[in-house]
């Protein structure tokens, strides 16, 4: 290839790739719009019918998303421009967090999502994006064909140094023919395989064995038709080990479900805080004077029932809270909400058998009521935001947490704001403005010397993106639509760093 063809296929490759960029912010910003305005509705009173329609609206939305997202995502890998950055990624949080975002489709269905995670391993050298990433797209294509049971994420340490992530389902398995072909682009199970019905342009899969390659590690696939699948990405990677806990006499606790994957996550957890566990599948036999801690799954009970002890915990999905007080009526000490954290687990067990609290008192200290107060009263927040329903689906969300919220709909307007008035705590900066952009306005405001955190808003979640903006002055990085637990954070964080400034 001469010198000038090798500059004109740079230049079409530039050219496709910004072509994507551009169609990325085209479509995902209306989608998102659309995606974070269903979101508060869902938050208003509704009827059951109401409520029905709008969760097949959320459904399809989100559908809709993913099918963009792994389209933009393969179009950038076919095109070579996979981005890698290692750092030091914990697993813990990171696991609970991609069961957290999958949990409402698997407990829709019926079904568990859960981790565990070998005692010995702590954190990871690994580009945490692209991993989430992997394991978001193997256990939600899991949980798409999986009709009882659940999915399992699964971390062990390899006799030679490896960590390897499976994901494991209980859900229909995959005929061997059709094995190699769930790894081409475009390529599914048959048709006639059950799950099939949930759809998707099969390119999920193709996405996650491109970036398992590009990371130097190793795909695994095993599956027999009526018994599950397990997926394994086994990654030669730097890791922190933590010291493997003694089991200890006490506490005794009982688990009572009849899922297996949920009595596997919580053996899981309680064997590396070192806590023995027994399991059982009904609550007979339980009596009144044991001294067990007893960890009961709702699903697998008809209705709110006598707690079997005064140490007693209900397991519970996040749409059953409304439970609650029949459950605290019925003698029970307390609740834990799935997918289990194990820090919590941990936590209230070694509370109730050292010490029985009251129902009231063990409900009010619990940090798995995940209703929280206002985290950031009277903030005062800059919106730069030019899309108007981005920008009031940021307002609410913004209000909501106590901000007193003013907005700017373009970066000019953004300067002359902070120039003449000078009292925000926080800026949320779009990126994607017009005429000065966000990168833009960032650097003008850091060379007038202007230290307010600013946090990039944008539908790009890639990993350039982030470095343009940390660059440019910018704190940190939020992608739309906006979620409120990552909303909370920023506003915790940067706001508390400010006011402590």
């Amino acid at each position: 290839m001469t010198e000038a063809e090798a500059r004109e296929a740079a230049q079409k490759l530039k050219a496709r790739e910004d072509f994507f960029k551009l169609m990325s912010h085209e479509i995902r910003t209306p989608l998102n719009g659309v995606l974070g305005m269903l979101s508060l509705l869902n938050r208003t009173s509704l009827t059951a019918e109401q409520q029905s329609y709008l969760q097949t609206a959320r459904e399809s939305g989100e559908h809709l998303l993913t099918l963009v997202n792994d389209l933009l995502d393969y179009a950038r890998i076919e095109a070579g421009h996979i981005h890698l950055e290692s750092h030091l990624v914990e697993l813990e949080p990171l696991l609970q967090s991609v069961a957290e975002l999958l949990s409402p489709r698997a407990y829709a269905g019926g079904i568990e999502i859960a981790w565990s995670l070998d005692p010995r391993l702590a954190a990871i050298e690994i580009d945490e994006g692209r991993l989430r990433q992997i394991l978001f797209n193997l256990a939600g294509n899991a949980l798409k064909f999986t009709q009882s049971g659940g999915v399992l994420m699964d971390v062990t340490l390899t006799e030679a140094g490896a960590v390897r992530f499976g994901v494991r389902d209980t859900g229909a398995g995959i005929p061997e023919e059709a094995r190699a072909r769930i790894f081409e682009a475009f390529g599914q199970v048959d048709p006639s395989h059950a799950g099939a019905q949930y759809g998707g342009a099969g390119l999920g899969l193709v996405v996650v064995k491109k970036l398992i390659e590009a990371m130097n590690a190793e795909l695994d696939l095993q599956s027999e038709p009526g018994k599950g699948s397990l997926f394994t990405a086994t990654f030669p990677v730097a890791c922190t080990l933590r010291a493997t806990p003694e089991l200890r006499a006490a506490p005794d606790v009982i688990c009572v479900t009849t899922n297996p994957v949920l009595a596997e996550a919580a053996q899981s957890h309680l064997d590396s805080c070192g806590i023995r566990v027994r399991q059982a599948t009904q609550l007979k036999g339980i009596g009144r004077r044991s001294r067990a801690v007893v960890l009961a799954d709702r699903r697998g009970l008809s209705e709110p029932v006598p707690a079997p002890n005064n140490r007693s915990l209900i397991l519970l999905a996040p749409e059953e809270r409304d439970e609650i007080p029949a459950w605290r009526d019925k003698g029970w000490a307390g609740y834990l909400i799935k997918p289990l954290r194990r820090s919590s687990l941990k936590e209230r067990i070694e509370t109730l058998s050292l010490k029985p609290l009251p129902n009231e008192e063990l409900a009010a200290t619990t940090e798995d009521d995940r209703i929280v107060p206002v985290v950031a009263p009277g903030v005062q927040v800059l919106l730069v935001e030019d899309n108007p329903v981005n920008a009031l689906l940021a307002q609410i969300l913004l209000q909501r947490e106590g901000c007193r919220v003013e907005r700017a709909a373009s970066g000019e307007e953004a300067l002359r704001l902070i120039e003449t008035q000078n009292l925000y705590d926080i800026v949320f900066m779009d990126l994607g403005l017009p005429g000065l952009d966000g990168i833009g306005t960032t650097k003008a405001l850091r060379a007038k010397g202007v230290r307010v955190p600013i946090i990039a808003l944008t539908a790009n979640a890639y990993e350039e993106d982030r470095r343009a903006c940390l660059a440019a002055g910018m704190d940190d990085f939020l992608t739309k639509p906006i979620e409120l637990p990552a909303l909370r954070h920023r506003l915790s964080q940067w706001c508390g760093r400010a006011n402590a400034a």
